[in-house]
């Protein structure tokens, strides 16, 4: 725990030196909300049933490519070598790296609730619950991020897992067709998507459903979490003697 919590500490530390990076996690999700919403100005029936669901996707995205970008700097730089090199176990340390961009997420999902919510008018009802999912869905990016990163040498393959994990999520999670009307192998493809299960809970709390119809999103997302940052933490090797 103590090792998660120094390089959460350091992770932070980095990111506060760097203020190009933090404007990006924290606002651009919000940018990119109200691009949404004034793209559809004249269409606000649009944005009420689309808008909650970019809640879920805009910051998934921006998570997966930040953390996955800058893990793969950390290893090509040789810090992550150097810091596998110590006593920090990987499962610490990757759980570190989850912590400090799991409070990124914290700040940017309440900021883009708030504009999303106050500034965009979007009228959900329960904006706490939507704080809960939109932080979710930003850790799951992150979870993700950190899974894909140990795959990839270079920054540039990082950035080219995204069309790999991210765009078939996208294509089937019911944004642009509802699940229930693909075809059987996209329902049963999507049911193995988190952004499903992300996209899902925004879309039964702009319908005002009971709480009780979110259950399944939650249980899943958090799954997805834990599990990704285990196998995170599993796949991270030392890539030098």
């Amino acid at each position: 725990m103590t090792g998660a919590t120094a390089t959460a500490r350091r992770v932070l530390a980095q990111l506060r030196h760097d203020p190009r990076s933090i404007v990006m996690l924290l606002f651009l999700p919000s940018i990119l909300l109200a691009l949404f919403r004034y793209v559809f100005d004249q269409q606000p029936q649009v944005f009420a049933r689309v808008g909650p669901q970019m809640l879920a996707l805009f910051p998934f995205i921006l998570m997966f490519l930040i953390t996955s970008v800058t893990m793969v700097r950390e290893r090509i730089s040789g810090t992550l070598e150097r810091l596998l090199t110590t006593p920090l176990r990987r499962g610490e340390l990757i759980g570190g790296y989850g912590v400090a961009f799991g409070l990124v997420a914290l700040a940017q999902s309440a900021i883009s609730l708030v504009v999303a919510q106050w500034l965009l008018d979007l009228g959900l009802d329960r904006p706490w619950e939507a704080l809960v999912f939109a932080i979710l869905g930003s850790v799951v990016g992150t979870a993700l991020g950190l899974l894909a990163s140990a795959f990839a040498r270079t920054e540039f393959q990082a950035v080219q897992f995204m069309p790999l994990v991210i765009i078939p999520q996208i294509l089937v999670c019911g944004l642009l067709v509802p699940v229930d009307a693909m075809p059987e192998v996209l329902q049963w493809l999507s049911v193995v998507m988190p952004l499903t299960y992300a996209t899902d809970a925004f879309s039964s709390l702009a319908a005002g459903e009971a709480a009780s119809e979110r259950v399944t999103d939650l249980v899943v997302l958090i799954g997805f979490a834990v599990g990704s940052v285990a196998l995170a933490s599993l796949t991270l090797r030392r890539r030098t003697p």
